[in-house]
């Protein structure tokens, strides 16, 4: 990577790590020694591209690359007349092209593309526009005034929440001094022997830490939510409308037998089907057996062999 210089008096910031570096809306830079000297009368041309300058245009470069300050600035100048918002649209798609034209309009800006045509544009869209360019203009002010309120109020709250807490820690400190200087008044004055003071000291010493201790876990109301919300102030809390609509219909499961309808549990055991299962006549019975008409033995066929009950 180049080390960052000054293109007229060749100084950089290896040599000189003080040295600062300006730039202007051409996105060249210069050292600052080098701008109060060619741009003494307040206006010249850049030493690179002869662009016309002035000296209040100037500014500290931020950026390791110039390019990225010139974009910048040039992105400050065109959000200025190309402000508005999505719900200045009646589509989301408009809304995207509008954005879309911006994005163009500060590359062509940034990169010497078109610049006339750019600038006519933009001339041609504020005169168009210069109503409600003004009007969101006021709004964003606004907007910004009331970031910067609630900001301000908050570091306000912080200041006094770090002052109330160097109190609270003085206090405790001083609580603690006067506990100690207590029992050597105690050993001096007292006539009880020194383990009975001792102990005393102890017990008010404990008593003192858990004080301290919950004094500590006590959370101190404050007058500002982080959100910017004052507490008492109104905020409708409302829970959200209820969905009356059924998610979920359930439908029995409808078993197609193509025969006569298949008796339920109770039915069977009503007549008894179960306790007769033993007992039937015939050749086929339930499993895949046959039994005898004459012996009623129960065989069952396995393929190789006959199991024999």
């Amino acid at each position: 990577m180049d080390d960052q210089g000054c293109p007229r008096c060749k100084t950089t910031k290896y040599r000189n790590p003080s040295l600062k570096l300006m730039v202007n809306v051409c996105g060249h830079t210069l050292c600052e020694n080098c701008v109060e000297m060619l741009f003494a009368r307040g206006s010249g041309n850049c030493v690179q591209c002869d662009t016309p300058l002035r000296k209040s245009n100037f500014r500290v470069q931020l950026f390791e690359d110039p390019a990225v300050d010139k974009e910048v600035e040039i992105r400050k100048k065109v959000l200025k007349i190309y402000n508005k918002r999505d719900f200045d649209f009646p589509s989301l798609r408009e809304y995207n092209d509008y954005l879309e034209q911006l994005e163009d309009t500060v590359y062509n800006l940034t990169n010497n593309i078109d610049v006339e045509n750019t600038k006519l544009q933009m001339e041609q869209y504020q005169k168009e526009n210069r109503d409600l360019i003004q009007k969101n203009k006021v709004k964003l002010t606004r907007e910004q005034e009331e970031v910067e309120e609630l900001i301000l109020l908050e570091q306000q709250g912080n200041e006094q929440r770090r002052l109330d807490l160097l109190q609270e820690e003085q206090r405790q400190l001083q609580a603690k001094r006067k506990n100690k200087q207590a029992l050597l008044d105690e050993l001096e004055q007292s006539q009880l022997p020194a383990t009975i003071l001792l102990a005393q000291h102890k017990v008010r010493a404990a008593k003192l830490e858990t004080q301290i201790e919950q004094q500590k876990q006590a959370v101190k109301p404050t007058s500002l939510f982080s959100t910017g919300i004052h507490m008492h102030q109104t905020v409708s809390l409302q829970p959200p409308p209820k969905i009356e609509e059924v998610l979920y219909h359930y439908k029995p499961l409808q078993v197609v037998t193509y025969g006569p309808p298949v008796p339920e549990l109770e039915q069977l055991g009503r007549l008894g089907a179960h306790i007769h299962l033993m007992g039937l006549t015939g050749l086929e019975v339930p499993g895949g057996g046959q039994r005898s008409l004459t012996t009623g033995d129960l065989r069952f066929s396995t393929g190789t062999s006959e199991c024999r009950d």
